[in-house]
């Protein structure tokens, strides 16, 4: 099978953004007097977007302590966030081995790639200019881009449809549940990497079409199966465009 379009998740399969993000949760529980939690704790909630990260987490915390919910109320935590987040986002984010090489390869056989992600869309670009990848990607689609985010089957179809391809001939490449589930629904192929951030469960249990150590195996995979003769004739009919958010 040859792919022409391969799509990214964000958080836990390209870039490491657990510390940045835990560092933002914590300073926001700090400024309402509520005790730092494990970063560990923080990770396991990674996957739904910020917002979402942080109503789970609260709830956990109300449940415990009742009381909290009338001296740190919801949306008063939620907008200490965001502005806690808004200054570490791309502080401390890495990217995993591999990513830049493997999406220069990539994108240099003509292959089109996008971001996709349940991050919202200032805080995508944010993390992939600060990782410099974000000269990598042709479109970047944020939590809040689409009226849906994964795992709705409209997420990854809009990515195809962007690029005028055939489902059949793209795949995601994820570190979840999430992900997979959002390929699925989507009908095109569904692939993993067995880091990142699954709520500690094995990617494995998600039963994805395939796993693969990292991300640079993910470019050979492609690349083997894409003779060099076709990635000449797709980087001319399917030129190069430049870097488009999709908001």
């Amino acid at each position: 099978m040859i792919y022409d379009i391969i799509s990214f998740d964000l958080d836990g399969t390209l870039v490491d953004t657990a510390d940045e993000i835990a560092e933002a949760v914590n300073l926001a529980l700090e400024f309402h007097g509520i005790a730092r939690r494990p970063a560990s704790e923080i990770t396991f909630l990674i996957g739904e977007g910020s917002r979402q990260l942080m109503l789970k987490l609260l709830a956990r915390l109300y449940l415990a302590h009742p009381a909290l919910a009338d001296t740190a109320p919801v949306e008063a935590v939620l907008k200490s966030f965001e502005y806690y987040l808004t200054a570490t986002i791309g502080s401390s984010a890495v990217p995993y081995s591999g990513a830049h090489e493997a999406l220069t390869r990539l994108k240099d056989a003509g292959v089109r790639l996008a971001c996709v992600t349940n991050k919202e869309l200032r805080h995508a670009r944010r993390v992939l200019e600060a990782t410099r990848l974000d000269g990598l990607f042709e479109l970047v689609v944020g939590g809040d881009s689409l009226p849906q985010k994964k795992p709705h089957a409209s997420v990854l179809r809009h990515v195809v449809d962007s690029f005028g391809g055939d489902a059949r001939r793209a795949a995601h490449v994820g570190d979840s549940s999430t992900d997979i589930d959002a390929a699925r629904n989507a009908g095109v192929a569904d692939w993993a990497v067995p880091y990142g951030y699954n709520a500690g469960v094995p990617i494995a249990d998600a039963r994805p079409q395939r796993i693969f150590p990292g991300l640079i195996q993910v470019a050979e995979f492609v690349l083997a199966n894409r003779p060099a003769r076709q990635a000449s004739i797709s980087a001319q009919v399917l030129p190069s465009h430049p870097l488009r958010m999709t908001k």
